[in-house]
């Protein structure tokens, strides 16, 4: 029983560690973010011909799409490593 719960945890550290290296990028009307797979906003590319309203609009586009792929291939990863709760 304790074996088996080490065991889920080094499980969980090692796919932790693979989340680090995954990368997202996403980008609408020359607004571009990269994201990793702990949430951590890695770059930012605004786009200097859009007024500032749409850039923010945008911007926040691209943020929840980006949050919501890392949350997609977490998952995925998840369950085809056999990782369950």
């Amino acid at each position: 029983m304790v074996f088996d719960q080490l065991k889920k945890i080094a499980e969980l550290k090692k796919f932790q560690d693979s989340l680090k290296k995954e990368k997202v990028v996403v980008e609408r009307n020359g607004i571009t973010i990269e994201m990793n797979g702990e949430f951590a906003v890695e770059d930012i590319k605004l786009n200097p011909d859009l007024v500032i309203e749409k850039q923010q609009e945008f911007l926040k586009q691209c943020l929840n799409e980006a949050r919501q792929e890392i949350q997609k291939k977490m998952a995925k990863s998840l369950m085809s490593a056999g990782i369950g709760f």
